[in-house]
């Protein structure tokens, strides 16, 4: 069976690594449109400036799209079904994650559905993960 895969941290997402390792989103914003960015990189994808930012997200958003995998990727078999999401945070940008902690069914994951990140340790990285808020805030 393959490992499973571990992002590297580079000059332009070392911060955002750093901060997951601490339990905490962190995005960069522009200082020229105002715009939060994502994924880190040296530049605004929006109004092409180069004086970015690095602030603490909400880490709240909601389920944009999904998808339920059926057939993983090797390393991830005991996982499968899960459920693959691109969600719209807060702050206006998208990050393409899993949904943890909700039934791996069409029934129980729907568009709009309010999550919250959490962070998985994979071999020293704290990846974002995404898990369902229930209508009383609490997380579930």
């Amino acid at each position: 069976m393959s490992a499973r895969f571990v992002p590297v941290p580079t000059p332009e997402t070392g911060t955002y690594w750093e901060k997951a390792a601490e339990g905490e989103l962190w995005l960069p914003r522009c200082d020229s449109c105002g715009r939060a960015v994502f994924y880190p990189r040296s530049f605004c994808p929006h109004c092409h400036g180069d004086d970015l930012t690095w602030f603490r997200a909400s880490g709240r958003g909601v389920v944009e799209s999904f998808i339920i995998n059926h057939n993983p990727a090797p390393g991830y078999e005991q996982d499968a079904p899960y459920v693959i999401a691109l969600i719209m945070l807060e702050e206006g940008v998208r990050l393409t994650t899993n949904l943890l902690g909700v039934e791996q069914t069409p029934d129980a994951v729907r568009i709009g559905l309010p999550v919250e990140v959490v962070f998985e340790q994979r071999d020293g990285i704290a990846l974002p993960q995404f898990r369902v808020i229930t209508g009383d805030g609490a997380s579930g």
